[in-house]
C-alpha cells in the first residue's frame, strides 16, 4: 500500500531497496528554502541493519500489508518474551531482534499488544498508546517556576527517561506516549 512520506509513523514497516524495514525514529523538516522532507531512521527486519534516509514530502512509500493481531504478554525469560494470542490462546515467544528495549522496558504482565506478522513472520510489537509510569527522580520545583512552559528531566519506572513540566514530583504518576515517549498528562 503506497502512502505518501508525511504518513509515515514510528513502528511503520516499509519496503524499501528491495528489504523490508521498521520505522525507528522520524523527524519531519520544512526548511526555509528547498522542500520538505522527512528524515527516518530505519531498522532491516531481516539482518538488523540501520539506516538513516531523508524521503521527500511528495515522496510515496510502500508500506507492507501486514497482519494485526491482539496477544496478552505473559512473562520474560532473559531474551525471550512469551505472548499468547487473544484469539486461539496459541503462544509465540519473540526474541531481542523484535522487541527493541523501550518496548521491553514497557512491557507488563498481562499487557494487551498488537503483533504485526508478515507471511506468518512476527515482524513488530505495538505497544498501547499511552501507558501510566510513576516518575522516580526529578529535579525539586521551584517557586514560581510551575507557571512557566518550561520542562525538566525525570526518570520514570522501568528506567524511562522522559522530560516533564515543572510542576511534577517524584512520586507522580503521568502518562506517557509509548510512540516517542514524551509526557501527555499527570495521571489522576
Amino acid at each position: 500500500m503506497k502512502i505518501g512520506a508525511n504518513e509515515l509513523k514510528v513502528g511503520n514497516i516499509i519496503e524499501h531497496n528491495n528489504s523490508l524495514w521498521k520505522v525507528g525514529k522520524l523527524s519531519h523538516t520544512q526548511p526555509g528554502k528547498g522542500g520538505a522532507y522527512v528524515q527516518a531512521e530505519l531498522k532491516n527486519i531481516s539482518n538488523q541493519s540501520k539506516l538513516n534516509e531523508r524521503f521527500r514530502s511528495s515522496e510515496s512509500i510502500e508500506r507492507v500489508r501486514s497482519e494485526q493481531i491482539e496477544h496478552q504478554f505473559l512473562f520474560r525469560s532473559g531474551d525471550e518474551f512469551n505472548f499468547m494470542n487473544n484469539l486461539n490462546f496459541e503462544q509465540i515467544i519473540l526474541t531481542k531482534e523484535i522487541i527493541d528495549d523501550n518496548t521491553a522496558n514497557i512491557l507488563e504482565d498481562g499487557m494487551t499488544v498488537i503483533i504485526e506478522l508478515f507471511d506468518e513472520k512476527p515482524m513488530n510489537v505495538n505497544l498501547p498508546d499511552q501507558v501510566i509510569l510513576e516518575v522516580l527522580e526529578t529535579e525539586a520545583v521551584i517557586k514560581g517556576q510551575t507557571v512557566s512552559s518550561s520542562y525538566k528531566p525525570a526518570l520514570l519506572e522501568k528506567q524511562i527517561r522522559t522530560t516533564v513540566p515543572g510542576h511534577i514530583e517524584v512520586g507522580d504518576k503521568i502518562k506517557l506516549n509509548t510512540k516517542d515517549f514524551t509526557y501527555i498528562e499527570k495521571s489522576k
